[in-house]
């Protein structure tokens, strides 16, 4: 009987299941176990703990979490209780703070990593907003602060695109606006993957013809793309900054500042699917390696 065993809970679609088998499988060859499907909008919590599918949740040694589209907050609530009690990779404290724009753009500023200009205010604050836009002489991008795949974005040109939105804003009952300066860029971006440390490979997105978000759940496509040692250097300093096992750094040449600026850290950047896999992103099984090595290191140490 293995003398480590950890839960995991894997994304399915555009080839997860067959992520996860290979971990299931690599992590077998380490002699630890792996129970999967513990999606902890099943748990419930009482006296004895917290359960998931009829398992332990405190009782094991490790929890693997990484699916960034199945998330509620239930389960992000059990998360942060679990992570005090046992190792989560990645820990609730880095992945509160990459899923928080504004969190991770102060986190990168203190780490002296090149961010986009932001700003933040109460929502009554608007006359801030639109100072702060002709301070720029530039286009704003409004972001809700949490959420993923550029849900929720919105290019404001100028007040007139501004004052349409704030209807929209105050009927969600939204208590603060956050909004970054517009970046001069090529339409394409940097996407870094990085596991325990280690840069794995680098990818680019392309916004659809007209667009400008480079999200592929917003239209962009992706591409084969170079990484250099600038590049390398700023996505682990990134990942440091916000204290994560696991990060996608997105990154995008600022052709004003002539400068790599980091747009977003992922806390659950998606392997490459088989589609891409086609057109040359051969890091997965490296991934995988890295992930199982860090699972096995973190269970010896609580060992």
């Amino acid at each position: 009987m293995s003398r480590r065993k950890i839960g995991m809970w894997m994304y399915q679609n555009g080839g997860g299941d067959v992520i996860e088998n290979k971990l299931i499988q690599g992590l077998k060859e380490r002699e630890i176990e792996t129970i999967s499907g513990l999606n902890l909008r099943s748990a419930d919590a009482h006296n004895g703990g917290i359960f998931c599918n009829g398992i332990a949740m405190d009782s094991l040694d490790l929890y693997f979490t990484y699916n960034a589209g199945e998330q509620t907050l239930y389960q992000t609530y059990l998360y942060e209780i679990l992570d005090r009690y046992i190792p989560i990779i990645n820990s609730f404290k880095g992945f509160a703070l990459s899923e928080d724009k504004m969190k991770t753009n102060m986190a990168l500023k203190a780490a002296a990593v090149s961010t986009t200009d932001f700003y933040l205010c109460h929502r009554d604050d608007v006359e801030n907003i639109k100072a702060t836009m002709s301070d720029w002489n530039a286009k704003i991008v409004y972001k809700p602060v949490d959420g993923w795949g550029g849900m929720g974005m919105a290019l404001l040109e100028n007040e007139d695109d501004l004052n349409m939105i704030l209807p929209f804003l105050n009927q969600i009952d939204i208590r603060f606006l956050y909004v970054e300066k517009f970046m001069n860029y090529d339409g394409t971006d940097y996407r870094v993957d990085v596991v325990d440390g280690e840069v794995l490979g680098c990818y680019g997105r392309r916004a659809k013809k007209g667009g400008w978000r480079t999200n592929v759940t917003s239209g962009g496509s992706v591409f084969l793309r170079e990484l250099d040692d600038d590049l390398a250097d700023i996505a682990l300093r990134a990942t440091k900054s916000v204290d994560l096992d696991i990060a996608g750094v997105d990154i995008i040449y600022d052709q004003d500042r002539e400068e790599y600026v980091v747009l977003e850290v992922n806390g659950i950047p998606a392997f490459a699917t088989p589609e891409q896999e086609a057109l040359g992103l051969n890091f997965n099984d490296r991934k995988i390696e890295k992930i199982i090595e860090l699972i096995d290191r973190k269970t010896s140490i609580q060992s």
